[in-house]
Parts: C-alpha cells; sequence; structure tokens
C-alpha cells in the first residue's frame, strides 16, 4: 500500500495534460521577464532587432538566423534564471565557491550565445547600413 500511496502522490505532480504543461511553461516566461532585469533587457533588444529587420527589408535566410538568435538568448537567459534560482536554494544563499562557479558558468553561457547574436546582427545589419549610408 506504501508503494501505491508513493506513487500516487508523485503523479499529483507530473503534468496531467498538453494544457498544463503550456500554462507553466509560459507561468515561467512570464516569471522570467517579470523578475529579471536581464530578460526585459533582451526582449526590448529582440523587437529592435525585428523592427530593423522590417526596415531593412532582410531575406527569409536572414529571418531565420536573426529568431535563431533572439530565442537562443531569450532561452539561455530563462535556463540561467532558473540555474541561478536553483543553486541559491540549494546554498541556502551562503557563499560557496561551487555555487558561484555554477552561477557564473550558467552566465557565461548566456554571454556566449549573446555573442552569436550579436556576430549575427553585424553580420546582416552592417551590409544594409552601409550600402544605405554610401
Amino acid at each position: 500500500m506504501d508503494l501505491q500511496d508513493n506513487n500516487t502522490n508523485k503523479r499529483k505532480w507530473k503534468n496531467r495534460d498538453v494544457i498544463s504543461s503550456l500554462e507553466f511553461a509560459l507561468t515561467g516566461i512570464f516569471t522570467a521577464i517579470k523578475e529579471e532585469r536581464n530578460m526585459r533587457n533582451h526582449a526590448v533588444s529582440a523587437v529592435a532587432v525585428v523592427l530593423a529587420g522590417l526596415l531593412f527589408r532582410v531575406s527569409a535566410i536572414e529571418w531565420l538566423f536573426l529568431f535563431l538568435s533572439i530565442f537562443l538568448v531569450i532561452s539561455f537567459e530563462i535556463m540561467n534564471s532558473a540555474i541561478e534560482n536553483v543553486v541559491d536554494l540549494a546554498s541556502d544563499y551562503h557563499f560557496s565557491m561551487r555555487a558561484k562557479n555554477a552561477k557564473d558558468m550558467a552566465a557565461g553561457a548566456v554571454l556566449v550565445v549573446s555573442g552569436f547574436a550579436v556576430i549575427t546582427g553585424l553580420i546582416i545589419f552592417v551590409p544594409k547600413i552601409w550600402n544605405l549610408l554610401f
């Protein structure tokens, strides 16, 4: 009987259907936007890039790279925030070199992906701006 009760308790916390899974995922995205300053900065940058893409009439392939960059940066920022929250919870907000390393590495992953996004933006937009000016 004990084993059956244990399985029932575990299932209580599992997503019961696709709608519940979607609701939890959207809640996570909105929480990141609401609570994380960097996430808001990334969202503003994403809007600016989309507007620039519309203004400069980028090609379909360029849109794919721009959207890949946007979604990678936002995804990595959400994962970084999740890792930071879990590390803080696990370390009970006490300094630990391992906790610091984990948080620094997660932030580093966001930086690497952001570098990819900047390089992608430069490759796409610099020639278009150059042709507009000269």
